[in-house]
Order: C-alpha cells, then sequence, then structure tokens
C-alpha cells in the first residue's frame, strides 16, 4: 500500500517519506479499512515534531483520525460489517501505524459506523476535533436552556462546540482573535461574537448575560483565560479545558472558584474512558444523522503533499480542518 511514514522525530521536510509499505494484517477483534481521508491535527504533527517525547515505534504512520470503508474483518468482528462506511478514533494513539495510508487494521469499536449523508473528509474530523468539543459541551449533562462560552470559537474544536451547544438549546458566546475567525464563527451560530485582543472579555459577558455569567466554559485556553474565567463563571460552573499552551502551569484562584463551587474539569479526549468514548460516539451519530453540523475543511492534500499538510497544521493560520484525500 502507499504510505507516508517517518522513523525519527523532526522537521516534516526532513523525516516524512512517502511510498510502499506492506499492507497491514487483520487480526481477531480487528476491521481492515481502506481509508479515504485521513484529517492532519495539531498533535499528530507535534508527535513527529518530538513534543510528545522520543519515538515511540521504529516506524509511525500518523494520524489518528480517518475516515473509509470496510473491506476486511478478523474473527469475532461480523462479516456484514463489510463494505461499510466509518469514522476512526485513535488510529495512532498508542499504535505504530496510523491513517496516513491507503489501508489501516485496527479494534473494531475504533471503527464508528458513518452516515450515507456524511462525506469522507467530515469523517475524519470526528476522533479528535467533534470529540473533543462534544466532551467539552456535553461532559457535565444538557446545555439546554444553558449559556456557554466556547474560546477559540473559530477553531478545529471550538466551530463543532458552538454548533454542538446550539443543538442542545444553548445561548452560544464565544472569543476570537480577528474579524475573519468572528465571522466563521457567527457562521457556526453563536449568539454572541467577542474578539478578545479588542473587546473588554469579562465587560462583553456581563452585558449579555445581565451579569449573571455563563454555565460552562469550553476552554480551549486554561491558563491564559483563567483570570477572566473566575469572574464569569456561574456558582455550580464547570470549566472544561483541554488547552493550556500560552501558560502551562498557571497559579490557580482557588478561592475564587471554590467559593462559586466551580468545577475544573481537565480532559485529553484519547483516553476518556470507554463509557464516556461510548456516550460521544452515540451523540456524535445522532448529530451527523440530524445534519446538525457543518465541517469546516480549510484544505485539502494529496497523500503525496503530506509534507506540505505537515507545515501548515504547524503555521496555524488556517481557518478549520486540513485533512489528506486518498483515492
Amino acid at each position: 500500500m502507499k504510505a507516508v511514514w517517518y522513523e525519527q522525530i523532526g522537521t516534516a521536510d526532513d523525516v516524512l517519506r512517502h511510498g510502499n509499505t506492506d499492507d497491514p494484517e487483520v487480526s481477531d477483534g480487528e476491521v481492515l479499512v481502506r481509508i479515504r481521508t485521513s484529517g492532519v491535527n495539531p498533535s499528530d504533527v507535534k508527535t513527529r515534531a518530538g513534543a510528545r517525547g522520543e519515538l515511540q515505534f521504529p516506524r509511525i504512520i500518523p494520524h489518528s483520525d480517518g475516515a473509509g470503508k470496510i473491506e476486511a474483518v478478523g474473527d469475532g468482528v461480523d462479516k456484514n460489517r463489510i463494505g461499510e462506511r466509518v469514522w476512526l478514533w485513535n488510529g495512532a494513539f498508542g499504535r505504530a501505524f496510523g491513517t496516513c495510508a491507503e489501508y489501516i487494521a485496527l479494534p473494531a469499536e475504533q471503527a464508528v459506523n458513518m452516515p450515507e449523508n456524511t462525506p469522507f473528509e467530515a469523517g475524519a474530523c470526528m476522533g479528535i476535533p467533534a470529540s473533543t468539543a462534544y466532551h467539552g459541551v456535553f461532559s457535565g449533562g444538557s446545555v439546554k436552556n444553558k449559556t456557554v462560552l466556547v474560546t477559540g470559537g473559530a477553531g478545529a474544536v471550538g466551530h463543532y462546540a458552538i454548533q454542538l451547544a446550539k443543538w442542545d438549546g444553548a445561548q452560544v458566546i464565544t472569543t476570537v482573535s480577528g474579524p475573519e475567525k468572528g465571522l466563521a464563527a457567527e457562521e457556526a451560530g453563536a449568539d454572541l461574537v467577542i474578539n478578545y485582543k479588542t473587546d473588554d472579555v469579562v465587560e462583553a459577558v456581563n452585558n449579555f448575560t445581565d451579569g449573571e455569567g455563563v454555565d460552562r466554559i469550553v476552554e480551549v485556553e486554561f491558563g491564559g483565560n483563567l483570570s477572566v474565567s473566575e469572574q464569569i463563571i456561574k456558582t455550580n460552573g464547570v470549566i472544561a479545558a483541554y488547552g493550556s499552551v500560552a501558560v502551562g502551569n498557571p497559579e490557580l484562584p482557588f478561592y475564587n472558584l471554590m467559593f462559586k463551587s466551580a468545577v475544573l474539569k481537565m480532559y485529553l479526549i484519547y483516553i476518556v474512558p470507554s463509557e464516556v468514548r461510548m456516550k460521544i460516539i452515540e451523540g456524535l451519530t445522532k448529530a451527523l444523522s440530524e445534519n446538525a453540523l457543518v465541517h469546516q475543511i480549510a484544505k485539502s492534500f494529496d497523500l503525496t503533499d503530506a509534507i506540505q499538510a505537515h507545515k501548515t497544521v504547524e503555521a496555524g493560520k488556517l481557518i478549520g480542518n486540513t485533512v489528506i484525500n486518498l483515492t
């Protein structure tokens, strides 16, 4: 099969290789998926660059997210699944061979049935961006009739989080860093878009909520936004944080948050418990079947352009998801 791989960590130009390698073998309990689209996420390029530590395997085919069709199944898997359209999760998490190849063999539960009306490109965004958004919005229960703040509303996760919260009946506030990103957040359905570089976020939130604040924050930058979050989170509110790059080790305003009985939820989507994963899958399946999501594909590449795809994600200038399409 055609694939992209690396055998040492480093820059995309230096270490990514494109060529032919052996097709994967299907073991008991696994499915063989013909990949149609591979999702390229920031975590994928950071792992290749060495930000996640040393090389875990002698050869790595990158990318955890993808979508395609099941072409074969191992013992213990229903043969009726052959031909099924699926999206994949954790394709490269703790595994040597991810989705940046024509085929992948992985546990059957990591291949999720995908509605016929969902494009493969969209399916390649379900494993990390959409799943992270779903858990951030719903891990504390329904947000119907509540107010949710989504920070970074034009980002891959934020864009899905806005849509999912609106789908459930919430009022949604979001923060962005510029007009173009603001437009993307508005198109996703945000009720209030705040440019955090030019506007006073606390004042804008308080004006919008009549001083009551927000019930839940889906947070991309926990440390950097903590001074704002502690002022606008409601009593018994939840801050669900999946990132904190700018301020990696923030000083926690414990008593300010304690006297609001605020819940701080930090999570990594790769390692959520199995019962939580099933809820995420069920919820996203329902959202897809109801056409509740608009998928923001910013750039598509061919497999031979994987180096450029990685460099594009690293640059961080696109609004939306980056994918690699395989024919």
